[in-house]
């Protein structure tokens, strides 16, 4: 059975730091393509970043450009997403996903969900004084 388990959100104070991780179990992420997107409340989810499986190209949602990275572990079979400088408008629950073709797909600029087979149930972060 293949899942995809995300962990690492809370609550944090604006500036504050949090590491997101997503395990998956059930096949192996060396060659899937692997995004997180983030849905905030009355929001539709959107793309935050991605990382593929064929070429190792990385991508960033402008909104977080500079204050997030992405990385992979296939030894852990995991991927992380480490937040810096966080915002309040970064307050969602973050989703990982996994596409098996491997390439991230971008649509003007942001990772898009198309593709995307494989979710996570998601972890909340809430950046708030």
């Amino acid at each position: 059975q293949l899942q995809l388990v995300e962990s690492g959100g809370g609550l944090v104070q604006p500036g504050g730091s949090l590491r997101l991780s997503c395990v998956a179990s059930g096949f192996t992420l060396d060659y899937y393509a692997i995004g997180w997107f983030r849905q905030a409340p009355g929001k539709e989810r959107e793309g935050v970043s991605c990382i593929s499986g064929s070429d190792g190209n990385i991508y960033y949602a402008e909104s977080v450009k500079g204050r997030f990275t992405i990385s992979r572990d296939n030894a852990k079979n995991t991927v992380y997403l480490q937040m810096n400088s966080l915002k309040p408008e970064d307050t969602a629950v973050y989703y990982c996903a996994a596409d098996p073709h491997g390439l991230c797909r971008i649509v003007r600029g942001t990772p898009h969900r198309s593709g995307m087979d494989y979710w996570g149930k998601g972890t909340l972060v809430t950046v708030s004084s």
